[in-house]
C-alpha cells in the first residue's frame, strides 16, 4: 500500500509544506545532529530521537510509542541505517495517526442524511476559533453549501462581533443576540432559522472561558439539548479548536474540553508560526479523536482539511 499517494491539488500542498516548514527545519536539524558519525541505529540514536520527539512537542507517550515501533524495525530487521531513517519514522508515524483519523478527506464535504449538519465549536479564547469559524463558513460555502452562523459566545461582546465581521466577510447569515443573552437560546434561533432557510452547514460558537469546568459543562450540554428540539441528533460534530503553537499547552487544553463535553473532531490552528507542528501527532494520537482541520496559515484559505498522508509527507519532505 502507497502511504504517500497524492491526492492533495499542487496548491494546497504548496501551502502545507509552507505551513509546516518552521516544524520541519527545526525538527530535521535536531535529527541530523543526532545521527552524525553514525551508520546504524543505535540505542545512543534512539535515545536521542525520543528527545527531539519529546522538545517537538510530540509528547512523552507518543514519543514512547514511535521509539518502540522503531525498536520492533531495528530487531526484526538486525541492522538499520541511519540514512534510513527518515524513511521508517514517517512510516511509523503515519501508521500512527492512520489508527485514529481514518478517511481521506480532501474537501470541505458535508456528511450524507445530516440536513443542516451542525458543527458546535468549543475553545478557549485566543486559540484562533472565531477565525476558525470565519474560514470554515467560507470553505463550505466556497464547496456550494449554504452556511448559517450562530454567535452563542454571548460571554463577551468581543466574539459577537468578531463574528459578525467574519459573517459579513464571508457573506453568510449570522443569528445573534445581546451580550449575556442565554447561549441556548441563540443556538435555538440559529437552528431554527437554518432549518427555515433550508441552510446545508450550521456552525455554532460557544464560549471559551474554562475557570469553571462545572458551569462549561452544563452550559455546553443545555446548548445541546436545546438544539435537539429542533433536530434531534444535532450537534453532528462539537470541533475544539486548539492553538498549535502552545505545544503542551493545547494538550491541556484538549484534555479540559474532552472532560468538559464529548468532543468528536479536532482543529488545530497556528502552525505556520511554530515549530511545534509536533502536536498535532501527539494529541491525534493521545486524545483518540481525529483532527479534522488545520491552520497552515493567516490566509482565508489557508485552513484546510486534514489529511494524514500529506500532513506526514509535507512534514519529512
Amino acid at each position: 500500500m502507497n502511504f504517500f499517494k497524492k491526492i492533495f491539488s499542487s496548491e494546497k500542498k504548496e501551502t502545507l509544506d509552507k505551513g509546516l516548514e518552521k516544524s520541519k527545519t527545526s525538527f530535521f536539524s535536531k535529527l541530523s545532529k543526532a545521527v552524525a558519525g553514525k551508520s546504524k541505529v543505535d540505542d545512543e540514536v534512539l535515545d536521542n530521537l525520543e528527545e527531539i520527539l519529546v522538545a517537538s512537542d510530540v509528547g512523552v507517550n507518543t514519543t514512547l510509542k514511535i521509539i518502540e515501533r522503531i525498536e520492533a524495525r531495528v530487531s526484526r530487521d538486525k541492522y538499520l541505517g541511519t540514512d534510513e531513517l527518515n524513511g521508517i519514522l514517517r512510516e511509523e508515524i503515519a501508521s500512527l495517526l492512520s489508527e485514529t483519523n481514518t478517511g481521506e478527506a480532501t474537501d470541505f464535504e458535508i456528511p450524507a442524511n445530516k440536513k443542516p449538519y451542525v458543527i458546535m465549536v468549543v475553545g478557549v479564547n485566543g486559540v484562533g476559533k472565531t477565525t476558525t469559524i470565519g474560514k470554515l463558513a467560507y470553505q463550505f460555502k466556497k464547496a456550494g453549501h449554504n452556511v448559517v452562523l450562530g454567535a452563542a459566545d454571548t460571554f463577551r461582546a468581543a466574539a459577537i462581533d468578531q463574528l459578525q465581521v467574519w459573517a459579513d466577510r464571508v457573506g453568510v447569515p449570522i443569528v445573534r443576540q445581546q451580550m449575556g443573552s442565554d447561549p441556548a437560546s441563540v443556538a435555538f434561533d440559529t437552528l431554527q432559522s437554518a432549518v427555515s432557510q433550508n441552510a446545508d452547514v450550521v456552525i455554532i460558537d460557544t464560549a471559551g472561558r474554562l475557570h469553571n469546568k462545572v458551569n462549561l459543562m452544563n452550559e455546553l450540554g443545555k446548548v445541546k439539548r436545546v438544539m435537539q428540539k429542533v433536530q434531534e441528533d444535532a450537534p453532528h460534530d462539537v470541533l475544539l479548536v486548539l492553538d498549535g503553537s502552545t505545544g503542551q499547552n493545547a494538550f491541556e487544553q484538549a484534555k479540559q474540553f474532552t472532560a468538559a463535553t464529548e468532543v468528536s473532531c479536532l482543529a488545530v490552528t497556528k502552525l505556520d508560526g511554530t515549530a511545534k507542528g509536533g502536536v498535532v501527532i501527539g494529541i491525534s494520537d493521545q486524545f483518540q479523536i481525529p483532527v479534522k482541520y488545520i491552520g497552515v496559515g493567516e490566509g482565508i484559505e489557508d485552513l484546510q482539511v486534514f489529511n494524514k498522508f500529506e500532513f506526514v509527507d509535507s512534514f519529512f519532505k
